[in-house]
């Protein structure tokens, strides 16, 4: 199949798909639901470094330190030593922002 017709072929699928589905073509997918879509001649890759780069800005994590363990050993939950206060609001905002 050359090019052309690749290209019609999606044409007519685009077409068959409106009559069912309100729908519009925007062209090349580059961002979606925190994932970001890159195109090269190797394929195609995808990336949440931009999701991941707001949810440390919003939660002013950006300069944290990396570590191979997520939580520290020994750690006791609902210990009040230590204890910060939640922002409630916030805390709310990045676990429904996990899901969308």
């Amino acid at each position: 199949m050359t090019v052309s017709e690749n290209e019609h072929e999606k044409q007519i699928l685009k077409e068959k798909l409106t009559t069912i589905f309100e729908m519009k073509d925007l062209g090349k997918l580059k961002y979606f639901l925190g994932i970001e879509v890159a195109y090269s001649k190797k394929g195609i890759f995808i990336s949440q470094w931009k999701y991941v780069f707001d949810l440390l800005k919003e939660t002013s994590q950006i300069d944290c330190k990396t570590t191979r363990v997520p939580i520290e050993q020994n750690h006791r939950i609902g210990s009040d030593e230590d204890s910060s206060i939640v922002n409630k609001g916030q805390y709310q905002r990045l676990v429904r922002s996990s899901f969308t």
